[in-house]
């Protein structure tokens, strides 16, 4: 028995103009670069870290012409002399003035970090996408050699090159820096790409694009390195600071940049022999500053991993 029903227009309401877009979408769309900075924005430690390095930055250019006082510009009446309202950091035991030493040392710091940064970036990115794009036998062979080259202490491998060429004379040179902290740093940059790729090619959109005829090179660089860039970019974040770091050692251990250039390490050095005779300012300065430049950038690499991950998305 089928039941019959009775249909009357008391039964339909009619829609009204204002009721049309009752279920239309309100929030506009946002793209994922837009929605990363407004996720960073809200953390406040990342942006405390990101003004630190945009202060560093300017100073690292406008500091060594505030006061007025060359970098090798030498006093010998003003030898030791503490921080004052001519010297603002003081002097040094040959009379320079320690203001405009230190924003050159932040320079040359932030340089060779940044530097060492972008080439791990580089021969990481590399590396490791031709490593995880090629075929096993190939892919094998060049993670073994990676692995050997990573098996190799990274700082011994700094010192060693500094040594060797202090000991021809050459001195250490921001370029014999820079291709001694490289070396060996891009391994994990290189590990971590071929990790991301080995992941991303098995996706939809990697297949597609191949079973479309796009060769390895074009599906690694339109499809898979654009969506490993959130990891890659925390990594060499975090890269920096690490080698500001190792360049700080290797000054402090007078393996750094020869006089009458400064970094950060050379002024720690140059410094040391302060504390015996109660000038501790001249290693406290450059040790603040070297403090204040790692926690910038380790801070910022933390918001960065957060803002890039998807599943914090709200």
């Amino acid at each position: 028995m089928k039941a019959e029903y009775e249909f009357s227009p008391e039964l339909f309401k009619a829609v009204l103009r204002e009721d049309k877009n009752a279920e239309k979408i309100r929030r506009p769309s946002i793209k994922y670069w837009p929605d990363v900075w407004r996720r960073l924005k809200l953390n406040k430690l990342a942006m405390t870290g990101l003004a630190l390095i945009i202060v560093f930055l300017v100073m690292a250019f406008v500091g060594t012409e505030i006061n007025g006082f060359e970098y090798f510009e030498q006093d010998y009446e003003l030898i030791n002399l503490h921080p004052d309202s001519v010297h603002w950091f003081g002097t040094d035991e040959l009379g320079r003035d320690l203001f405009t030493r230190t924003w050159y040392g932040v320079r040359y710091s932030l340089f060779i970090g940044v530097m060492a940064a972008l080439i791990d970036f580089i021969i990481g990115v590399l590396y490791g996408g031709i490593a995880g794009i090629t075929t096993r036998k190939a892919d094998a062979v060049m993670m073994r050699i990676a692995e050997v080259i990573y098996s190799i202490p990274y700082l011994l491998v700094v010192i060693l090159i500094s040594v060797v060429f202090t000991q021809a004379g050459q001195g250490s040179s921001m370029f014999v820096l820079i291709l001694a902290m490289t070396l060996t740093s891009w391994v994990p940059m290189a590990i971590l790409v071929r990790g991301q790729v080995l992941q991303l090619k098995e996706s939809e959109y990697a297949l597609a694009s191949e079973s479309l005829g796009g060769t390895n090179g074009w599906i690694l660089r339109k499809h898979i390195i654009p969506n490993t860039l959130g990891p890659i970019l925390v990594n060499a974040t975090l890269t920096i600071p690490r080698s500001i770091f190792a360049e700080a050692t290797l000054g402090f251990l007078g393996l750094g940049l020869q006089a009458p250039r400064s970094s950060l390490g050379t002024l720690a050095n140059d410094g040391l022999a302060g504390l015996a005779v109660g000038n501790e300012y001249q290693i406290l300065i450059p040790a603040v500053f070297i403090s204040l430049i790692m926690f910038a950038f380790n801070v910022l690499g933390d918001g960065l991993r957060d803002a890039l991950d998807p599943r914090l998305r709200k």
